[in-house]
């Protein structure tokens, strides 16, 4: 067993001003995938303009922290008694340092931005999504980073080696750390994956299909180990989960966009 250290979540203060470590991991996520589609944009089959690559962040990141959060707020943030937190205390929906963002929220939310930035730049959303869907994962391990510091999002009672106590379980025994699983394949197994496949081109929207496939499954799978909601428990036959019922769609959509894209492909892609 592995003793989980209760980290501080605020990393420091400046007065009454608190600086977390949660909101720290996103900056760090944001300025991440920044200097990696910098990098991207420079591939031969690529060409992206250095500005276009800030721009687009910029779109992701309203992308991500409203669509996270509304997402976390219909999704996640309901009580047995059947109120919606953040509908009951507004304000709540832009505490995003105390954590409660839905990564399926965050995806509709970048979709939103993409399909707004493909506009306004003259390209096709597909080509914004493929280049997008590379960069993604690094954002998703610091977000995973930042659920650990805040000691969050822990999983089901363990005997391995490496099983850590929680102190928000509240039980004192070994927990599977699912956010390190999480970070380790959403963010770390993922990325490698994509930059690898992304290295040479490929059919438009056969990125951002095994995007969408990988973190389905990553996620679903993970989803086994992981303690459900405990506003809602195991919604289908004793073992789905909400996770498990929102990545089921990526799933889906993601193996029918790489069987378009093989079949009508367009090579040219980000």
């Amino acid at each position: 067993m592995i003793p989980y250290h209760n980290i501080n979540p605020v990393a420091f203060k400046i007065g009454a001003f608190k600086v977390h470590w949660y909101g720290l991991m996103y900056l760090v996520g944001f300025y991440g995938c920044w200097a990696l589609g910098r990098v991207r944009a420079r591939l031969p089959h690529v060409n992206w303009p250095a500005q276009r690559v800030g721009d687009l962040l910029f779109y992701a990141m309203l992308g991500v922290i409203l669509g996270g959060r509304i997402g976390y707020v219909l999704f996640y943030a309901y009580t047995p008694e059947g109120q919606w937190l953040e509908w009951l205390h507004p304000m709540m929906i832009f505490q995003v340092w105390d954590g409660g963002m839905s990564f399926h929220g965050g995806l509709l939310g970048v979709i939103t931005a993409m399909i707004l930035f493909a506009r306004k730049t003259g390209l096709s959303f597909w080509e914004v999504a493929d280049f997008a869907a590379v960069l993604t994962p690094f954002g998703l391990f610091c977000g995973r980073i930042g659920n650990f510091i805040n000691g969050e999002l822990w999983g089901k009672v363990t005997d391995l080696p490496w099983g850590m106590i929680f102190p928000g379980a509240g039980d004192g025994l070994p927990h599977h750390p699912t956010p390190i699983y999480e970070a380790l394949l959403e963010g770390v197994f993922l990325f490698t994956l994509l930059w690898w496949f992304g290295r040479r081109p490929r059919p438009r929207m056969a990125i951002s299909g095994l995007f969408l496939l990988g973190y389905g499954c990553v996620r679903f799978s993970i989803e086994f180990v992981r303690m459900p909601d405990p506003q809602f428990g195991y919604l289908l036959w004793g073992w789905v989960t909400m996770g498990q019922i929102l990545c089921l769609p990526m799933i889906v959509c993601g193996a029918l966009f790489i069987r378009h894209a093989y079949r009508h492909p367009v090579v040219k892609t980000a």
